[in-house]
């Protein structure tokens, strides 16, 4: 057994694990960092970066037979399925190398390419490795959930680790979840050609402001997606090309090919947490307000915390591990400012309280202003009029925002800025946003929010009318 003493050690390569060692190294530290498999984790491997890249093959396919508003002849695209997760292997490929053992390497990092588990309170095992470390984060992620389904486990059966392998176009697809990985991939695969299901237990994107999440619902039922909601799966039967998903309530819908979507599991099992005194959530791993398990030298960030399963919250834990684990400080991880996107067309963002938490927080209080896109000028050359923005706002100041439409991931950037450092939207609204641009929508929902206090304003009226005298 080959024995490691190290400053830090780093626990699964994904997003948030490569951001902690990186920076922890670069700052002089000593890094060791362990990976069983794939550098890059899941977002890299599959999920943010492959199905983003899949729904641009989509969205390319769609492109072809929606140009008739534009004076463009529609056609019927030529669709090559295994082509297009061509494309998919080449951005992952493209992207690879930025999370790559040799990138790390350089930065100083010993990467040790073996799953971890504790046996000790600091003490971690790694195949001939048993690495000492003043302090580890266990940063091992997710994976997709398996229900237990009667009869799924006689059936051929795809998750988001297997899709993107996948060569053979499904000439019609069922997707149990209706949450964002399901409603993404329905849309991709509809707009590539496959008949698409998508078959949920409850609502679908449940998370979502249900006012909001309709608009996209509706457009993905117009471009001939099926969405059964209240159909829990109680039963699936069949083989390859015909697969049967029957619901409690007697539904049951055929296909040629099944996918999972119907959530995530943090990775604990192989981490004997027990050994290090380390207490499990009902979602993960415990952990406080500093990501500190209930073993102090021990972190918890990213999926495997339980909270806000995003590619983008672990690099934002990354960043707290630093402050605290390298330099010492009380650095927290508040998350009402964190927004999360789901990458249909259109789009569905959300930061901060929806409209019925905020309700629920500050009743009488909470003031809703909503700004459609059909008043946007860009949206209407690009004929992206479908969607609109809601803001949730207490004494000025946004507490919560919902868009639904065209780039609202991006727009939604802005909004954790706001809610971030506590602005209020005389903050926004005092902006110049490029005419014309998406971006106005930001603005002119802050604009909505002062319009009637100034031009409903009797005050205002009778002050604007004694100036407009006393001046010269």
């Amino acid at each position: 057994m080959k024995r490691i003493k190290c400053d830090l050690l780093v626990i699964g390569a994904g997003s948030g694990g490569l951001s902690v060692a990186a920076g922890a190294a670069q700052m002089g530290a000593k890094v060791v960092l362990l990976e069983g498999h794939k550098m890059g984790g899941d977002c890299l491997n599959y999920g943010c970066v492959p199905s983003k890249a899949l729904l641009a093959s989509g969205k390319a396919a769609h492109a072809m037979g929606a140009g008739a508003p534009f004076g463009v002849a529609p056609v019927l695209p030529d669709v090559s399925y295994s082509a297009a997760k061509d494309h998919v292997a080449q951005v992952i490929e493209t992207i690879a190398p930025v999370d790559s053992q040799e990138r790390f390497e350089g930065f100083g990092v010993q990467v040790i390419r073996e799953f971890g588990r504790f046996v000790s309170e600091h003490e971690v095992e790694a195949g001939e490795n048993r690495i000492k470390a003043r302090r580890i984060v266990v940063a091992t992620g997710s994976s997709p959930l398996v229900p237990p389904i009667d009869g799924l486990a006689d059936v051929p059966f795809l998750t988001n680790e297997t899709l993107f392998d996948l060569r053979e176009q499904p000439a019609h697809l069922l997707i149990i979840g209706g949450g964002p990985i399901g409603m993404e991939m329905a849309q991709a695969h509809r707009r590539l050609g496959s008949k698409v299901t998508v078959i949920e237990g409850g609502k679908a994107l449940p998370k979502d402001d249900p006012e909001m999440a309709a608009i996209v619902l509706d457009k993905l039922r117009g471009e001939g997606i099926e969405i059964a909601e209240g159909a829990m799966a109680a039963n699936i039967a069949g083989a390859a090309g015909n697969i049967t998903v029957t619901a409690k309530d007697g539904r049951s819908f055929t296909g040629s090919h099944l996918l999972l979507a119907v959530g995530r599991k943090a990775n604990v099992e192989k981490l004997d947490l027990e050994k290090a005194g380390i207490e499990r959530s009902k979602t993960g791993i415990q952990v406080d307000a500093r990501l500190r398990t209930s073993n102090r030298r021990v972190y918890a960030i990213g999926d495997v915390a339980g909270g806000l399963q995003f590619t983008h919250v672990a690099g934002y834990h990354a960043g707290i591990i630093i402050r605290s684990a390298l330099f010492g400080l009380p650095a927290k991880a508040p998350t009402s400012h964190i927004p999360w996107a789901t990458y249909t067309d259109p789009e569905l963002a959300q930061v901060g309280m929806s409209e019925a938490e905020a309700r629920a927080a500050h009743g009488d209080k909470l003031e809703v202003v909503r700004f459609d896109y059909a008043h946007n000028d860009r949206a209407i050359a690009e004929r992206k009029t479908t969607g609109r923005i809601k803001l949730m706002v207490v004494k000025g100041r946004p507490v919560g925002v919902s868009i639904a439409g065209h780039q609202a991931g991006e727009l939604i950037a802005m909004w954790s800025m706001v809610i971030a450092n506590k602005m209020k939207l005389s903050a926004v609204a005092g902006m110049v946003a490029p005419y014309p641009t998406i971006s106005e929508v930001n603005k002119r929902a802050a604009g909505a929010y002062f319009s009637p206090r100034l031009f409903d304003s009797t005050l205002v009226k009778r002050a604007v009318w004694l100036v407009q005298r006393l001046l010269p």
